[in-house]
């Protein structure tokens, strides 16, 4: 019986989505949930799989095609797969045979790293669930590998005369809406930052005190962004337009506190949704952000986790940033920018000591938002970590 291989049903906000690259050819063997085809979406890439044993008929999309939700993109034949072939064609079986097995038991970001590095599959030790290839893998397979350009002249000419190339490859579609969104949001939105600088010494003297007890009561290690995000919600209870979004010449006042955590990709920067993060324990939060984590270097992160938000949060002090004016999300109103803790001078109390001290940056939309509650905002988030005791009397 013929099957025919389609699109994902696309969201609302994702009006197409491009094929990225196709994992088995016309008239090849398929077994059931077996990859056919990663497809690219501006948020994620989708993993199409064969729906039974079978045969994959023929492919009407070929890579680099921009297709529509539930647009047909190949015939599949279902049916018995056939057996492997005697012994007598070991010989001229190929040895790539087995790092192609080994390719498809990597997760989309992974086989494009792969890739573009030049990296054989057969040289990567798997250490995902179920012996999956991770992109921390590829990485750790890249270390001593050199990568050979593909023009060996070029390579030859570069060796002898030192000559400058250039390398032009197009965005992926990931990187293209992302820069598309950032121009938005500066064209418009009257963006406005306000920055204030939080002694995290008592979260840090609470945190060393309790994460022993609290890694072993909820199997998560205890982080800063689960304090951070809870400051935050208590903020944006107490301004709810921070909350808010721009609908026309509407301001949508939500109920709610979905949160988006900024966390890097190998595709680049993705905003993973924390619903309802008000109902969530510190625990829950920390999971949440490690669960989203690992789900973005693996490139698996489903179109729903990263879409919508009513505020975002994001973390620069992992790499080094010690300040920054993060861009707002849109259509979200607020965004929080944390950065490196430094020990630094202050005077407290009128004597000079030295404290583990962070800048923290609130970019706003100036059209909804005053000066006044974008201060007060921050301030909030200030008094609550300095004093973490507020955030379990909820004073």
């Amino acid at each position: 019986m013929s099957i025919e291989i389609k699109v994902p049903v696309l969201p609302e906000s994702v009006a197409d989505a491009t094929i990225a690259t196709w994992h088995k050819k016309p008239g090849e063997p398929v077994k059931q949930d077996e990859n056919l085809v990663d497809i690219e979406t501006d948020k994620v890439v989708l993993e199409v799989v064969a729906p039974a044993d079978g045969t994959l008929e023929s492919i009407i999309k070929d890579a680099g095609a921009t297709v529509l939700g539930e647009e047909v993109i190949a015939q599949f034949k279902e049916g018995a797969v056939a057996a492997a072939a005697p012994a007598a064609s070991a010989e001229a079986a190929p040895a790539a045979s087995a790092p192609a097995d080994e390719e498809a038991n990597a997760g989309p970001a992974a086989r494009r790293m792969m890739a573009e590095s030049s990296v054989d599959p057969s040289t990567v030790q798997a250490t995902g669930k179920g012996g999956r290839i991770t992109t921390a893998d590829v990485k750790n397979a890249q270390s001593g590998t050199q990568v050979v350009p593909q023009n060996t002249a070029v390579a030859a000419s570069i060796a002898v005369t030192g000559a400058r190339t250039e390398e032009r490859v197009p965005m992926t579609r990931l990187r293209s809406r992302i820069a598309e969104r950032l121009v938005e949001a500066q064209q418009t939105a009257a963006i406005l930052t306000t920055f204030n600088e939080i002694n995290m010494k008592p979260v840090m003297d609470l945190r060393k005190r309790y994460k022993d007890d609290f890694e072993k009561r909820h199997g998560i290690k205890l982080g800063f962004m689960s304090f951070f995000t809870k400051a935050t919600i208590e903020a944006l209870k107490r301004f709810p337009v921070v909350n808010a979004s721009i609908d026309g010449k509407d301001i949508v006042y939500h109920g709610y506190h979905d949160i988006g955590i900024a966390v890097s990709s190998p595709r680049g920067l993705v905003v993973p949704v924390i619903r309802n993060a008000e109902m969530l324990s510190m625990a829950e939060i920390e999971q949440s952000i490690t669960t989203y984590g690992q789900k973005a270097k693996e490139g698996t992160l489903g179109i729903d986790e990263i879409t919508g938000g009513t505020f975002t949060i994001s973390n620069g002090g992992v790499f080094g940033s010690l300040l920054s004016t993060p861009i707002l999300n849109p259509p979200q109103t607020g965004i929080l920018g944390l950065h490196k803790i430094q020990e630094r001078a202050v005077v407290e109390n009128g004597e000079v000591v030295v404290r583990p001290m962070m800048y923290v940056a609130l970019s706003y939309d100036h059209r909804i938002i005053d000066g006044a509650e974008s201060v007060r905002f921050l301030a909030t988030i200030k008094e609550l970590l300095e004093d973490p005791a507020r955030l379990i009397l909820d004073v």
